[in-house]
């Protein structure tokens, strides 16, 4: 038999480095599906709070029906970077608003979402009494749980 090579040590020693590192790879843990929910629930909270800072009429979060669609720039459904989102939402008078967030996902289920265009407004807003307030619609963040 042989010997091998410092060259060939090495290549082989990297084929089998490369093979275990793609054995471990599965399916990412950030998925549209984590990211819908997630981004739903929190459009939905921040969208109770931001009632409440403008002085309406109080409205609770369970009041707003939020449906999001969201795919990476890719076209996939999962993995972490950048994201666009679809959001239908509307509170209990039925009155229905379509927005579009772009989402940038690490890898540990945190997000930063920012609203394209102006539909429910600019960084702040402005209440009955003329103040401003912050707009909590505009950009905000969340996380998600990414096990299992």
């Amino acid at each position: 038999m042989r010997s091998r090579t410092i060259g060939e040590r090495c290549g082989y020693a990297l084929t089998v480095a490369v093979a275990f590192t793609i054995a471990g790879c599965g399916r990412s843990p950030i998925t549209s599906a984590r990211i819908e929910n997630a981004l739903s629930s929190t459009f939905a909270n921040l969208a109770h709070i931001q009632v409440a800072a403008l002085d309406l009429p109080p409205i609770a979060a369970s009041q707003f029906t939020v449906i999001a669609q969201c795919r990476t720039l890719s076209g996939s459904d999962v993995g972490s970077g950048d994201w666009v989102c679809a959001l239908r939402w509307q509170g209990p008078d039925g009155r229905g608003v379509r927005d579009t967030y772009d989402l940038f996902v690490t890898t540990d289920g945190c997000y930063t979402a920012t609203l394209e265009g102006d539909t429910v407004g600019g960084p702040t807003l402005r209440k009955p009494d003329g103040t401003s307030v912050k707009n909590l619609l505009y950009t905000f963040e969340g996380c998600f749980d990414t096990a299992g």
